[in-house]
């Protein structure tokens, strides 16, 4: 609120940082004002969900001293937009890819027209054709033209079925150690004076146990995890068994399926879009050939390491519990109790604790009431963000070495999806205390992505 109110007290000139209605785009605020003027890094006392008068105010007097930056920013953007489209530029989302440039250029040439000796042009073309080098023809585009060749596209079809129909389906025993294990390792990872590296990991991965985990997964193997209600893949997949992938021609962040769902157009444009050095990356034809053997291994993930933080991942989500209800599965691990303890914390969760207690409807029309109904089940997208997060580390040939750099990835994965609960929370308290502003799914569905 402090932030949207600071911004519109500006004025006129920021309406390509805006949206619609005025606020802030989401990407403004976290590509802009977060990291490069607010600086939460610096200012610790801002970074907090409620803000008393002291650090709101201060808040206000940083956005306010960047006012002409930030709309000598904005004319940057509508700058090098119109550069991009005089180039032939397409890939990519302009906001993603310049708007922090963008900053970077009023900062250091103030409004374009004063840029540079009047060299405002060349530079906007500088930037642009940096960017689009820097990307090295790794762009969602260029998966799209790799794989519109229909001779192609069947030819990768059949090499996903004979790959996927030649795989080891049977699932090997031994799963309850294979979770007896991992919660031992949880048990060194989550101490307070920092996790200790048992020699529990790397049994774990030189036994294989992820890759188990996968082939009980493909064999439908029960009860796995102590709650016999929860599937052995944590919803990493919709269907009862995964599914053989599929090329696929097109993807939309805002209607990804659960990651084992994917298709191979699906799982790349995701590494894609977040990568922030597309240079280190394999090319397309690389990139493409690599993914059919792994979206056909156990857990859709090469690297055993990375598999083992599946199985990691798995026993810590279940027995996440950010509302304190006791239904999680026993034997929780100082792992489970560090996680819980900051969740509890946070004053979203606070608020849901008390709504699902409480026998009067959710005075909010229901808005509130679905998030902390989300509360009950936040192992579905932790697992989720979990997969992702690994994939784009196998696709990197970036292993976890040993288990504190697999708690790091682990314990990041918790505050991510805190932080993004926390973040709806915001936005729909936003969206009721300012009716006539558009609901925040129109707004971010503005925002999207689609190829």
């Amino acid at each position: 609120m402090v932030i949207d109110g600071s911004w519109r007290a500006l004025g006129p000139g920021l309406e390509p940082l805006s949206g619609p209605g005025g606020a802030p785009l989401t990407r403004t605020v976290k590509l802009i004002l977060l990291p490069l003027v607010v600086r939460p890094a610096l200012h610790p006392e801002l970074a907090a969900d409620f803000l008393a008068p002291g650090p709101a105010a201060q808040l206000d007097a940083l956005i306010r001293e960047s006012g002409a930056r930030l709309v000598a920013t904005a004319q940057w953007f509508t700058l090098l937009k119109r550069t991009r489209r005089a180039l032939g530029v397409v890939a990519g989302n302009p906001q993603d890819l310049y708007f922090q440039r963008c900053f970077e250029l009023a900062a250091e040439h103030g409004a374009p027209a004063a840029g540079a000796d009047g060299g405002a042009g060349a530079l906007a073309r500088a930037v642009v054709e940096d960017v689009a080098e820097a990307d090295g023809g790794r762009t969602v585009d260029a998966l799209k033209r790799h794989l519109a060749d229909d001779a192609q596209h069947a030819r990768i079809e059949r090499e996903l079925t004979l790959v996927w129909e030649s795989r080891r389906t049977a699932a090997t025993s031994g799963t309850a150690g294979v979770v007896a294990r991992a919660t031992e390792v949880l048990e060194a990872c989550g101490e307070p004076d920092g996790p200790r590296n048992p020699p529990e990991y790397g049994g774990m991965v030189e036994a294989g146990d992820g890759e188990s985990l996968g082939r009980a997964m493909w064999a439908g193997t029960g009860e796995v995890w102590g709650r016999a209600e929860l599937p052995v893949h944590l919803g990493l997949t919709e269907r009862q068994l995964p599914p053989r992938p599929r090329v696929g021609r097109s993807a939309s962040t805002a209607t990804l399926p659960a990651p084992l769902d994917r298709t191979l157009f699906e799982r790349l444009f995701v590494v894609l879009q977040s990568s922030a050095r597309r240079e280190e990356l394999p090319t397309v034809p690389e990139l493409v050939r690599r993914e059919v053997g792994r979206s056909c291994a156990p857990l859709g993930l090469y690297d055993e390491s990375l598999r083992v933080a599946v199985v990691l991942g798995g026993r810590l989500a279940v027995g996440l519990d950010p509302l304190g209800t006791g239904e999680s599965a026993p034997g929780r691990t100082s792992a489970h109790r560090a996680v819980n303890s900051r969740w509890r914390r946070e004053a979203s969760v606070l608020r849901a604790r008390r709504m699902t207690v409480s026998p009067r409807p959710d005075p909010d029309g229901g808005v509130l009431d679905a998030l902390a109904q989300d509360l009950r089940t936040p192992w579905a997208a932790y697992m989720r963000r979990l997969w992702v997060r690994l994939h784009g580390r196998d696709v990197r040939d970036a292993p976890l070495a040993d288990s504190a750099a697999a708690w790091a990835v682990l314990d990041g994965v918790a505050r991510s999806v805190m932080m993004d609960h926390r973040a709806r929370v915001r936005s729909a308290l936003r969206a009721l205390s300012t009716p006539t502003a558009p609901p925040s799914s129109v707004a971010e569905a503005a925002e999207s992505r689609s190829a």
